[in-house]
Formats: structure tokens, C-alpha cells, sequence
């Protein structure tokens, strides 16, 4: 009976300690990403139209980084974005264990000894720089007149 459950328990254990253990790769697929609260070029494409207001392009990508006029009077926006993400995730595992046994007095001595390890370690590291820079030129009723931007990933 005790034997059933030092076996139960040690089976559970070991699937408990084997199913955490991820490799390199799964990793990578787990790192978070910053596309929820990040500027993009799909949200400039998105949002921003020739004749929106300037409260809308406010409200669709907050404050710019740079205002200037020209000597029409014309606003034009700028934003420059600059992100650099780094991520590292790392896993290690192991299984070790050992059992024994003995006898009591006046009765047969049994002794058995078993043991043994294994250890891993995997782990994935991500490095990315991100630039967008958006210009928003406003007309003389502060209507956007054009816009551009250059996006560029390394």
C-alpha cells in the first residue's frame, strides 16, 4: 500500500516537472509584444484622412513631437517614434531521485539503492529597433492637407 503511493507520487512528480519544461522555440512564441500601444504605420493609414480636423488626429494619435508653421501659417505635425524592444526567457528543469531499503532485526537484510538526474536549460533573447516618423500638413482652416510617413525595422 505504501508502495502504491511513493509510486503515485513519484509518477506524479516527474509529468509535473516534464510538463514544464519548454524549449528555445516556444519561447520566442510566448515573448509579449507591444503592438496594443504602439503607433503604427497600419494606424496612420487607418485613422488619418485629407480634411480631418486636427482635434481628430489629436485624438487618433496624441500629441506629435514636433510642431512648426510656415510663413503661410500652415501647422505641419510631426511624429517620431523610436522603440527598442529587448526580451530574454529562460526555462530549466531537472528530475533527480533515490529509494532505499532496509530489513529489521532478526529478519532478512535487504538494501537497494537506485538514483539519478537529468537537467536542461533552454532560453530565447530578441533584440528589435522600430522607427516611424509621420508628417501631418495642415491647411490655412487646420484640415489635414497631406500626410507621409517612413517606417523602418531593424
Amino acid at each position: 500500500m505504501l508502495r502504491n503511493k511513493l509510486v503515485l507520487c513519484f509518477c506524479l512528480i516527474v509529468s509535473v516537472l516534464l510538463s514544464g519544461c519548454m524549449t528555445a522555440a516556444q519561447h520566442q512564441q510566448t515573448l509579449p509584444s507591444t503592438k496594443e500601444r504602439e503607433m503604427t504605420v497600419g494606424i496612420v493609414q487607418k485613422e488619418i484622412r485629407v480634411g480631418m480636423s486636427q482635434a481628430d488626429v489629436a485624438t487618433a494619435l496624441g500629441s506629435p513631437n514636433i510642431v512648426t508653421r510656415d510663413s503661410d501659417g500652415k501647422e505641419t505635425w510631426i511624429y517620431d517614434k523610436i522603440a527598442t524592444e529587448a526580451y530574454y526567457s529562460r526555462d530549466s528543469g531537472g528530475i533527480g531521485g533515490g529509494a532505499g531499503a532496509g530489513g529489521v532485526a532478526g529478519t532478512t537484510l535487504i538494501l537497494g539503492l537506485f538514483g539519478g538526474s537529468y537537467s536542461r536549460e533552454a532560453g530565447a533573447a530578441s533584440t528589435t529597433q522600430k522607427t516611424l516618423t509621420v508628417i501631418i500638413k495642415f491647411d490655412k482652416d487646420n484640415k489635414v492637407e497631406s500626410f507621409s510617413y517612413h517606417a523602418s525595422k531593424f
